[in-house]
């Protein structure tokens, strides 16, 4: 695979939801999770207090600082696809060397999760479309309300 350095990374996770404690245990969970990952070991981990969203009182965000350290790049990269952190520091090494197969294997899974959305993506504009049809024939036009909305307050 290349190099066999052990991979020190900081991943950030961030979350919106209510209630707040809810947050809070999820992050928890989350990272046990992936600390149990094969490969991967949690350094330290920082959860924040959840906040009220600017944009939306209903809601909370809050985030978490997981250090950890990784066999390789490749368990790296799994915890990148499997956990879709909002952002990740590579700390050391300073450089990793990657034989041609290691890319081939990350970017061949990279290119299966893509693959696996884009048919999610490809069925739900499907299934959109058929829902749509739906309420055509049963006479709901969801422009036409908004519409018959305005005409009504003028």
């Amino acid at each position: 695979m290349g190099s066999h350095e052990n991979v020190r990374a900081v991943l950030i996770l961030d979350i919106i939801g209510r209630p707040p404690e809810h947050l809070t245990e999820t992050l928890e969970k989350v990272v046990e999770e992936m600390g149990k990952e094969k490969g991967v070991k949690i350094v330290s981990k920082e959860i924040k207090e959840p906040t009220i969203m600017k944009d939306n009182k209903d809601f909370y965000t809050t985030f978490s600082e997981i250090e950890i350290e990784a066999e390789d790049i490749y368990h790296l990269a799994g915890l990148m696809f499997k956990y879709m952190p909002a952002n990740i520091e590579v700390i050391s090494p300073e450089e990793i060397k990657l034989s041609n197969n290691g890319w081939s294997d990350i970017l061949s899974e990279l290119i299966r999760r893509l693959h696996s959305y884009d048919e999610i993506a490809r069925l739900m504009q499907i299934e959109n479309q058929k829902l749509m049809e739906k309420m055509k024939e049963l006479g709901i036009n969801i422009s036409g309300e908004k519409e018959l909305k305005n005409k009504e307050n003028k």
